[in-house]
């Protein structure tokens, strides 16, 4: 995008020169780590939103409000999306990534509360199969960020694999999902197939001037983790919880949530990879925001 020509260009310059003339003072170790930080935090600008709301929501609801509190989450996740659509912070290329996780997402909601894997326990009038419809837009922060992260860092995937193994994978971790209720849970043949598959497969990402390489089934696994601590403050706020929960009170989420979260990241992954192609380097269109 055109800097000029952006909405947020008046003030998003001005605080650009300023944590460039503040890094630039730094030892250049520390000031790419700080930069990378900004920019992950930068990535998570959706997710970080629905969060913040979860929270706030959690302390501030009352049962007399004139909205149910997750209609107020939709309605919410609606607006922040609106916005950063007209401000350009989000294009409709990766609108459409969160929109195909909002549905594959839903589908398996609708499926994993009526077998009783866990459930929302309040009040809520928008909803669809009685899954509360904000739920699809918290699959959809995984796309969101994953999308933003890949032009925000300017990423390269090196080694990639066939496209048409990507799907394949990503398609037997969702019919597992649904499988495993009523057959063999096959989810540790699948954890060996995305190793063989991508095991080859590094992300080059520019947090500052140097472009730094990292394993992507690396980067899964501790993008796992943060989905798993995002999960402990859903759980936390009550905005789902799980069997256990609701007998025994909250507690942490089990650690072996992780490998879920795991299975979850190479769908959104591949969701990315099938919408916006980001294999070749970005044009001038495609400037980090």
């Amino acid at each position: 995008m055109q800097v000029d020509t952006h909405p947020l260009a008046q003030w998003l310059q001005p605080l650009r020169r300023l944590i460039k003339n503040i890094i630039g003072r730094l030892p250049l170790p520390l000031a790419e780590f700080l930069l990378f930080g900004l920019k992950m935090a930068w990535s998570c600008l959706f997710a970080a939103s629905l969060l913040f709301l979860l929270l706030l929501t959690h302390y501030l609801w009352k049962p007399n409000f004139p909205i149910a509190r997750y209609d107020f989450l939709l309605l919410s996740a609606i607006i922040i999306q609106s916005i950063m659509l007209w401000t350009k912070l989000e294009s409709f290329e990766e609108l459409k990534v969160i929109m195909a996780y909002h549905i594959v997402g839903t589908i398996m909601e609708i499926f994993k509360t009526h077998v009783g894997s866990w459930e929302y326990p309040e009040y809520s009038l928008i909803k669809i199969g009685g899954v509360p419809l904000f739920t699809g837009f918290m699959y959809g922060t995984v796309g969101s960020f994953m999308a933003r992260a890949i032009r925000v860092f300017e990423m390269y995937f090196e080694n990639y694999p066939k496209q048409i193994h990507t799907i394949i994978i990503a398609l037997l971790i969702y019919i597992n999902f649904f499988s495993h209720h009523y057959i063999w849970d096959f989810r540790y043949i699948i954890f060996a197939l995305i190793a063989l598959t991508y095991w080859r497969t590094i992300i080059h990402f520019r947090p500052m001037d140097r472009v730094y390489k990292m394993p992507l089934l690396l980067s899964a696994v501790l993008s796992s983790f943060f989905m798993w601590v995002a999960e402990n403050i859903g759980t936390f706020t009550k905005t789902w919880i799980y069997p256990s929960q609701k007998s025994g009170g909250w507690h942490l989420v089990s650690m072996q949530k992780m490998g879920a979260w795991f299975l979850l990241l190479f769908i959104s992954f591949t969701i990315v990879m099938v919408i916006l192609r980001p294999n070749q380097k970005h044009s001038i269109n495609q400037k980090p925001d």
